[in-house]
């Protein structure tokens, strides 16, 4: 066999010892798991975009189950409530009709006919008039109440069904977004420590790249330098939130996800978004990219399942991914599909 000769040598040497070390340690059945740094990274990337989205999807689930709960709780108090207001007038049709029977229910008319004394039988003739509306009067309050009754428990039962189904939905979620990350943590145990050195270099090195051609398009030429006064407070929030781990459906105040970290960041500005990233995108004021500004909120991935805050010279502010913790990066490191902005 020739032998290479000199540095190029020893570099093409070193390429192929990590190629083979690192195909020996993620030695899998053909096509089943990634088989070079590139493969690796695509891979995790996949996983973990998976992860995400079926977070996000969990986020607006939990929000909305947080929601029928709530309104649960609201109609079986009204449900309470209607039950004993149908006692009541249950109670007072029976004891009219316990009156009647005592008075021989006997119609006013026949009364004034046989009467001794017309005086008396016109008076008792307007009491038991009165008294006949006054039943009539209770008789439909009665009639009313059961129909609010058999509604308000109509409305319970409905909501508890979809109460009842969402929550399945959620434990759905929350097992995809198990599955996905422990998928990605196995990828990552196989990698040795020069390999995982490797690997992060290459994540930089593609981040490095993208933020440079994203940078060279001119985007930045007319983007703001300047945030209004909550954008300015939403950016100094998520500064002091640097370091804090990145946790699927935290918002705070240990760890965050993406959407729980730039939610809170605006909510501390006073100013309510909501939860989720892709919420975020379909209900935000929508800015061009070459007109965003400190605060803004930049919508990243085709499905808008990431989400980051803004803060000015091409940099962002974002709770990247599970392992990782909340972090400052270049802008144009990651796909971006659009920038919303909360206080338009």
């Amino acid at each position: 066999m020739r032998q290479i000769p000199g540095a190029h040598g020893r570099r093409t040497a070193a390429v192929v010892t990590l190629a083979l070390a690192l195909t020996a340690t993620l030695h899998q059945p053909a096509g089943a798991e990634p088989q070079s740094l590139p493969e690796v990274r695509a891979e995790l990337d996949r996983l973990y975009h998976q992860a995400e989205v079926a977070t996000e999807k969990y986020n607006a689930l939990d929000g909305k189950v947080t929601r029928q709960e709530k309104r649960l709780g609201t109609l079986r108090a009204q449900v309470t409530s209607a039950e004993r207001k149908l006692s009541r007038l249950t109670g007072l049709a029976g004891a009219a009709v316990r009156s009647q029977y005592r008075g021989g229910a006997v119609p006013a008319e026949v009364q004034f006919a046989l009467a001794d004394d017309p005086e008396r039988a016109l008076d008792n003739a307007s009491l038991a008039r009165q008294a006949q509306l006054a039943t009539n009067r209770g008789i439909k309050a009665l009639a009313l109440a059961a129909e609010e009754l058999r509604t308000r428990g109509d409305e319970a039962a409905d909501e508890l069904k979809r109460l009842r189904r969402n929550r399945g939905s959620l434990d759905s979620h929350r097992r995809t977004i198990r599955t996905r990350i422990d998928a990605a943590r196995r990828v990552e145990s196989r990698l040795e420590d020069t390999q995982r050195r490797a690997l992060a270099a290459l994540e930089r090195r593609t981040a490095d790249e993208a933020q440079a051609a994203w940078v060279r398009s001119g985007v930045l030429d007319s983007a703001g330098t300047e945030g209004s006064t909550a954008g300015r407070e939403a950016v100094a929030f998520a500064t002091g939130e640097l370091g804090k781990p990145y946790v699927w459906g935290a918002e705070g105040p240990d760890s965050y996800d993406c959407s729980g970290l730039t939610s809170q960041a605006w909510l501390a500005a006073g100013v309510v978004i909501p939860r989720t990233s892709q919420e975020q995108w379909r209900l935000l004021h929508r800015v061009p990219v070459t007109k965003m500004r400190p605060g803004d909120l930049i919508i990243h991935n085709a499905d808008a399942s990431h989400v980051s805050l803004y803060i000015g010279d091409g940099r962002m502010i974002h709770a990247p991914r599970p392992g990782r913790r909340v972090t400052e990066a270049p802008a144009g490191s990651m796909e971006i599909l659009g920038v919303v902005r909360p206080d338009a």
